[in-house]
């Protein structure tokens, strides 16, 4: 097991600044990288797909824009590109940079570098889970009395929390594959690998290849915390694990997301008492299994943040003891939905199948003997499920899919789930 002392690290910023830098993408932590860097009198130029774009503050800070441009002339004179974790690996300009040999950092590589002298960080990957155990670490040092900071995949960006951290605080960073891609010095105090399932499968190829990537977190780290039973170095935990409390939020997920930030939290040094009051009182993240409304005896649930088959399935077990209907559904990402309609409980009333995975789910519905309903879109299928729900139902927005087909993000998903089940009436 690696467990170096938590001692903090004090970076060394002059050095590595370069005089000018491109970032690739603008979605939210492409935009902080481009307002860290532009404070620190880098030169910048931003460059997005999308011509449409609204620059916000970005113009304001002076950062040269280039949007929907994708010639390589926008590397003439770069020093350091920084690239967004929506931006593929193989696009034109990531790829020209390592031709031309320069240096290609994601955005937490930078926000790393950018952490206060004494910054202590936790990161949290995995396939399901990371929002979840994240903010849940978060709830933890708070509760020991820890100036914390949470950042990553979901909500801050790593490099605006940093413009946030006081010196010798915490930070707890939810790191995806994408993210993990391009680090070259980040090194986790705790590193955290929740779990391991096949998963974006569209953008690495290969299941190695992205567990390749998310066992990048482990590279430097002082201690590693690792599930039982996958035969990785470290600390390890399970959803059996003895708890110094039971976690307020259901499912037995949600045990082993707590069993894994209890492993973290004793090896940052948090004492159990800490550990058992954030259990007992975190209320659990929106979009995962969160309880938007209880109408006419019908309890709807948002599990947007259920982007694969795994999560789904998790989601799914944490109400499997009452009638469900399903919402199902959005764009693909690589996956076999056949296991997974082979393994629906009985307990499941309809499905509503919606997006652009819906014919490859219908086939698998089918095969596996299971009746369905192709509603295309989500405002038609949570009409349906209400119609069509009894007192003691449980309608479950749990789409085992991305949602980029009809919506910006899975939280812009939810958002509208809320929304729509806000209004019935």
């Amino acid at each position: 097991m690696r467990n170096a002392r938590l001692s903090g690290r004090t970076p060394p910023l002059e050095p590595w600044l370069p005089a000018r830098a491109l970032v690739l993408g603008l979605a939210r932590s492409g935009r902080a990288a481009a307002l860290a860097l532009a404070r620190r009198g880098v030169s910048v130029v931003a460059a997005d797909r999308s011509a449409d774009l609204d620059p916000g503050r970005l113009a304001a800070a002076g950062v040269e824009l280039r949007l929907g441009s994708e010639e390589e002339a926008l590397l003439d004179g770069v020093e350091l590109v920084v690239k967004s974790p929506g931006v593929p690996a193989e696009s034109p300009l990531a790829a020209a940079a390592r031709l031309r040999a320069i240096p290609l950092w994601s955005e937490v590589e930078l926000g790393f570098r950018l952490l206060p002298d004494g910054t202590r960080l936790i990161g949290v990957t995995g396939t399901n889970g990371k929002t979840t155990t994240t903010e849940l670490l978060g709830a933890v040092l708070r509760a020991a009395g820890r100036s914390t900071e949470v950042a990553g995949n979901v909500g801050r960006a790593l490099t605006e929390a940093a413009e946030e951290a006081k010196p010798g605080s915490w930070v707890v960073c939810e790191l995806s594959s994408f993210q993990l891609e391009d680090v070259v010095t980040l090194a986790c105090d705790v590193a955290v690998l929740l779990n391991l399932e096949p998963d974006h499968l569209d953008r690495h190829g290969t299941f190695d290849a992205y567990r390749s990537a998310k066992l990048r977190i482990f590279e430097r780290a002082g201690a590693s915390v690792v599930p039982q039973g996958l035969g990785l170095e470290g600390i390890e935990f399970s959803a059996d694990d003895p708890l110094p409390a039971e976690p307020l939020i259901p499912g037995a997920h949600n045990r082993e997301n707590a069993a894994a930030a209890t492993a973290a939290a004793r090896a940052a040094g948090v004492a159990d008492e800490a550990i058992a009051e954030a259990l007992q009182t975190f209320p659990g993240v929106p979009h995962r299994l969160e309880l938007v409304r209880e109408w006419r005896g019908v309890r709807w649930v948002n599990d947007s943040k259920a982007t694969n088959t795994a999560a789904a399935r998790r989601g799914i077990a944490a109400y499997a003891d009452a009638p469900l209907r399903l919402i199902l559904g959005g764009s693909l990402k690589g996956e076999d939905f056949r296991p997974l309609a082979g393994e629906l409980p009985a307990t499941v009333r309809s499905i509503h199948l919606i997006g652009a995975a819906a014919d490859e789910f219908a086939a698998a519905l089918g095969e596996a003997g299971r009746s369905y309903q192709r509603d295309a879109e989500l405002a038609t299928a949570v009409a349906r499920a209400a119609a069509e729900a009894e007192p003691g139902d449980v309608v479950l927005l749990s789409p085992a899919c991305a949602s980029f087909d009809q919506f910006d993000d899975f939280e812009h998903r939810g958002h509208v789930f809320r929304r729509l089940v806000e209004e019935l009436a």
